[in-house]
């Protein structure tokens, strides 16, 4: 089939065209500015361009006032050489985010996240004999964004990484602006901090939190009005490729049930003046063993289930008895769903957590809140009250 064409002009020279186009779009261009910009006024393109900055596409970031805690969670104060496990660090971040919350300002997030060596056993801790103390803390630490989402977190609470450019422009902008730019505080309530007119106005808070500990900031969490963001936010914001991975994982699993049970460190026991082994929580090795775990979870787990369990128990078939009345199911069966992905244990707790909120029934090692299942009924905090461990029923039926 042939393709007929249009007849074609005679072609005029180019080298006039192009001129005469370009001053013909030049003239109508700015026809067009004259009318837009009498007709809109100026304080919609501020407007605009406040918008864009609260963004994030703002290219100072003034805009926005911010609070740091400092560059460490815990410190300063005594965690600064040593730190606490995930729980621990958590409450103590949640504590700083619910301030920045309150506050409404934008929080600003230490980079990274120190990794206890008690509570991991990958290989991410060693350390030089020669490293300085900066390559020894990133040899004990984590990327923080490899544990959370950032962007989840900000959907909430905006933070950005003390490691980002936008944080040295604050820095910098904060040291030019004198007694605007930076006001350190120490002691200070949440409360006189929105309210008092000295640090509302304020680019940046530098606050020196307690030296416990950060959570001590929020010790009146007892008064449920005052918290603002719950035990399960930070759980709940894993990084996408964690949440991701449980994913997996609990599509595998189908209609499952949950267990934790925390033995290793929770169960030490230290001998009294007179040589009798004495533990802060006297029923705990005893409840978190298989039998007695049986025992416990039959009320509200039926046999034939899948139960997924998760331990820091490191010996082989601890948990084998179990298998008896369920089919069990531990992160070890997901291995190639797991190791490419997991480079320390904070990272493998934070895709069980979600594991665990996916299960129909989920039973924790302690109870934390009324209407929680456990394996115990010691209670989960007891610091002073060391006891003679009890490995029998204590009278109750058999």
């Amino acid at each position: 089939m042939a393709i007929s064409r249009f007849p074609r002009g005679k072609e005029k020279p180019r080298s006039l065209i192009i001129p005469l186009l370009f001053a013909i779009s030049a003239g109508a261009l700015a026809l067009l500015w004259v009318a837009f910009s009498s007709a809109v006024p100026a304080s919609l393109f501020f407007s605009i361009a406040s918008r864009r900055a609260a963004e994030g596409e703002g290219p100072t970031g003034l805009e926005r006032k911010y609070l740091y805690w400092g560059k460490r969670i815990d410190c300063p104060g005594k965690h600064c050489d040593s730190c606490a496990g995930l729980g621990h660090q958590e409450s103590s971040l949640r504590c700083a985010l619910e301030e920045a919350l309150f506050l409404h300002r934008v929080f600003v997030m230490p980079s990274r996240m120190c990794i206890n060596p008690i509570h991991n056993k990958k290989g991410i801790l060693y350390q030089p004999s020669n490293a300085s103390a900066d390559e020894m803390w990133s040899a004990s630490s984590c990327a923080m964004d490899s544990l959370y989402d950032l962007s989840l977190i900000s959907s909430k609470v905006t933070v950005i990484l003390d490691n980002s450019k936008m944080w040295s422009r604050i820095v910098s902008a904060g040291m030019k602006l004198g007694s605007k730019g930076v006001a350190h505080v120490e002691g200070v309530s949440r409360v006189d901090l929105k309210e008092n007119s000295q640090y509302f106005n304020v680019l940046l808070i530098n606050r020196t939190a307690s030296p416990l500990s950060w959570f001590m900031e929020c010790k009146d969490r007892t008064n449920h009005s005052s918290v603002l963001l719950p035990h399960s936010f930070l759980p709940m914001m894993a990084a996408k490729r964690l949440r991701d991975a449980a994913d997996k994982i609990k599509n595998i699993l189908g209609d499952y049930d949950a267990i934790h049970v925390r033995r290793g460190d929770i169960i030490k026991t230290r001998k009294d003046r007179f040589g009798v082994e004495r533990s802060l929580h006297p029923h705990l090795d005893r409840d978190t063993r298989p039998e007695f775990i049986q025992r416990r979870i039959a009320k509200w787990i039926p046999p034939g289930r899948t139960l997924y369990i998760a331990s820091n128990e490191r010996s082989p078939g601890f948990f084998s008895p179990l298998s008896a009345r369920y089919r069990l199911a531990y992160s070890s069966n997901f291995s190639d769903i797991l190791d490419p992905l997991i480079e320390n244990n904070y990272q493998l707790f934070m895709v069980e957590r979600l594991i665990w909120a996916g299960a129909r029934n989920f039973v924790k090692t302690y109870k934390e809140n009324k209407n929680d299942l456990s394996l115990t009924d010691d209670p989960k905090k007891n610091t002073k009250n060391w006891q003679i461990p009890v490995y029998t029923l204590d009278g109750e039926e058999s």
